[in-house]
């Protein structure tokens, strides 16, 4: 549903995909989202979690949601397959919430992105684990997924590597990571396994 209502967030995201570190969609020579992936085809996982939000009057406060995407080759080109996945917590008010603000319909950073989908294959409620610890990210939604990353070590080995990557997400501040073991994501008729593959995760606040 398309909406106008005020709204902001304040946390945290991190996103898996299935191609090798790093992914071309970001930093390639030719400019974002303009080169292949690489394995010719992209299967991207984007984990939201809410520290602080709200949309309109509704409180956004502690929620999750997931953006499923599959692309048939460069980013760029569109024709994006997408199923979301928002938080079962939420009440009929919220998940609406949630929903405009991760289809783009709301505007803000997925409203940059939602030119390019093609297709919604779904919209679920679920209950949805996100989990930070250190350097590592993670999302569970039982009997669909599990996936993780782990923020690359810097020469300090406390920190990890960050980037000013332009993402619509963090466009300044962008960690590099990869996929830990046994990120695989089941749905839709598809399968994928993002282990050990390329990862970033960042702090978000967005607002439209």
């Amino acid at each position: 549903m398309t909406t106008q209502r005020p709204w902001n967030l304040r946390g945290e995201y991190f996103e898996n995909c299935n191609c090798d570190f790093l992914c071309p969609c970001l930093f390639s020579p030719g400019g974002p989202l303009t080169a292949p992936p690489t394995e010719g085809y992209c299967d991207v996982v984007l984990a939201v979690h809410i520290d602080r939000g709200s949309y309109g009057s509704d409180v956004l406060d502690g929620l999750n949601g997931v953006i499923v995407a599959h692309a048939e080759g460069p980013m760029g080109a569109g024709n994006w397959k997408v199923a979301l996945y928002l938080d079962s917590r939420a009440s009929g008010a919220q998940r609406e919430g949630l929903q405009s603000i991760l289809s783009g319909a709301a505007g803000g950073p997925m409203g940059a992105l939602a030119p390019l989908i093609g297709e919604v294959l779904g919209v679920k409620s679920a209950s949805i684990s996100f989990t930070k610890e250190g350097r590592r990210r993670s999302v569970s939604i039982a009997d669909v997924m599990q996936m993780g990353v782990e923020g690359v070590p810097s020469m300090n080995p406390d920190s990890e590597v960050w980037a000013a990557s332009g993402h619509p997400f963090n466009p300044e501040r962008l960690a590099l990571a990869t996929g830990v073991a046994n990120s695989t994501f089941a749905d839709y008729g598809m399968r994928w396994d993002n282990s050990g593959k390329n990862g970033h995760y960042a702090a978000i606040e967005w607002s439209a």
